[in-house]
């Protein structure tokens, strides 16, 4: 496993990482780190791994593009001293196109998606042990509906500065795509963008995979 004793693991994200977290920045005990994938994560470390003693920070702001993360990126992620980063946005900057097509300026078109989040990469990845980049998703299977396929879009986005900054990916939209040919996404999603306790399970998975996690222990 990646982590090692005391590390600081920051989740930047928007409302799927936030989930009721406090803002701008939440960890701690009761309910600071909210009710996503970000306090799964802090779970399911904590029993698998026992002997580890790892700070989990959650950055994530609902509603955030990435345009609003970037802007705030010094202050709730490098101000931080972070060992780890995680960034995971770009769901607000797809769906803006789509349930506010009258509202141009608050949608984040891909180019723009791009430098922002390339931006935050190059800030951060000098200072830290490693950068996960979390791609975005929408909970439909079909790949010819609009907004899935706008998606896309972002999530190769994603997986492209991934490989050029030497990112650990982790493909949430993948995953949702085989868990919908099972499941219907009803059962984890009302909105197919905001998880439940059994969504937030399975990202919490995900992300560990790529963290090395050892399930068998």
């Amino acid at each position: 496993m990646i982590f090692e004793n005391m590390d600081r693991i920051v989740f930047a994200g928007d409302s799927v990482t936030d989930m009721g977290s406090t803002n701008p920045v939440g960890e701690g005990l009761f309910d600071h780190l909210g009710q996503g994938y970000v306090r799964e994560v802090e779970s399911m470390l904590a029993a698998w791994y026992p002997t580890l003693n790892l700070r989990i920070t959650n950055s994530g702001i609902s509603g955030n593009t990435s345009r609003d993360l970037l802007a705030r990126f010094d202050r709730d992620v490098v101000a931080l001293h972070p060992d780890w980063v995680s960034i995971c946005i770009g769901i607000n900057d797809v769906w803006r196109q789509f349930d506010e097509p009258a509202i141009p300026d608050d949608a984040v078109l891909p180019e723009e998606y791009a430098r922002n989040v390339e931006e935050m990469i190059v800030r951060i990845k000098d200072r830290v042990k490693g950068v996960f980049l979390l791609s975005p998703y929408y909970m439909e299977p079909n790949r010819e509906d609009a907004m899935r396929r706008r998606m896309d879009e972002y999530v190769a986005i994603c997986a492209s500065l991934a490989e050029k900054h030497g990112c650990r990916f982790v493909n949430f939209q993948k995953l949702y795509e085989e868990y919908c040919r099972i499941q219907h996404s009803s059962r984890i999603a009302w909105d197919r963008v905001h998880p439940n306790r059994i969504g937030a399970t399975l990202m919490a998975k995900e992300f560990l995979k790529a963290c090395e996690f050892d399930f068998s222990r």
